[in-house]
Parts: structure tokens; sequence; C-alpha cells
């Protein structure tokens, strides 16, 4: 039986368990500080990066386990949002609480009035390569960067699917 993941907001006494979770989940796919990937200066400002600049920063807790999961919106301009910062704990992976927190960012970031959001992820994170896919999202391109692939994605929010079958 999975647990339930319960979603809320980012608030400061979570900053030891999110920048924890960050550095975990990218030396869990070989990336390290200095790779040219690996980036952490918005850390000790999520409030100001996320939250007060018409973005947001979603924690996800299990009982028992404190945060597991997480994921940010940040503003790029008034029709887009970054998605970033979509990390779930290696013990709690293969549960569904990549795609929660994924599915409640997108769908914060129609409330905040973004149409547009786009994301990157590498090569080697390859979960999070396969839900991006899975979600609907459309790669853009591809960069090298050291020994690393980075993939650029993004996915239009509330675009009309057109119909197979016509009634």
């Amino acid at each position: 039986m999975v647990a339930v993941l319960k979603i809320r907001q980012y608030r400061w006494s979570d900053l030891d368990a999110v920048w924890t979770l960050h550095q975990i989940g990218l030396a869990q796919v070989g990336l390290l500080p200095g790779d040219g990937v690996y980036y952490d200066d918005d850390f000790p400002r999520i409030s100001e990066v996320y939250l007060a600049d018409r973005g947001d920063f979603l924690i996800g807790e299990v009982a028992g386990f404190g945060i597991v999961a997480m994921g940010g919106l940040r503003r790029v301009d008034e029709e887009t949002a970054e998605m970033c910062r979509l990390r779930v704990h290696p013990g709690h992976q293969r549960r569904g609480y990549g795609g929660q927190i994924m599915a409640a960012l997108e769908q914060r970031a129609g409330q905040l009035g973004y149409s547009l959001l786009r994301g990157d992820t590498t090569l080697q994170q390859v979960a999070a390569v396969e839900l991006y896919r899975k979600s609907g999202w459309r790669e853009l391109r591809r960069e090298v960067r050291g020994n690393t692939v980075v993939l650029y994605g993004e996915k239009r929010l509330n675009a009309e699917v057109p119909r197979l079958f016509n009634r």
C-alpha cells in the first residue's frame, strides 16, 4: 500500500529538508557541484525567487517520513513559468509522488495565469524524462554540458486537444 502524499506550500522551516532532498536527488544520478548542470543559488531565497514573484514551491510529505517530494514554479514572463526542482527521495520513488507534484504544479501554474510551462532535465534522470513524456510535455532541444545531456521541454496549459472521434 502506497502512503498518502500530502502536498502543501513551502515554508521557511522546510529549507534544511528541501536542501537535503535536492542534494540526494542529484547525487543519485551523478550530478555534482561544478559539473555545469548543478546549481543551488535559489535555495536560500525560495520565498523571494518563487513565492514572491508569481511562482510557487510545493512540498510533498508522507506521515512518518516528512518531506519526500518537492517542486517549484518560477516566473519567466507573463505567460510562461519554469517548472523546476522536481525531486522525489529515492526511498519513495515509483509510487506516483513525482506525478502528483507535477500535476499540482501544472494546476497551480494555471491558477497563476500561465499558459506555458518550460522545464529541463537530464538524460541521467530517466524517471523524470519518462514523467515529462507521459505528462504531455514536448522536447524542444538538447544541449551537452560537460558529460551531461540536458533536455529542454515545454507544455501548453489548457491547450485544446483535437478530438479523435466526432459524434
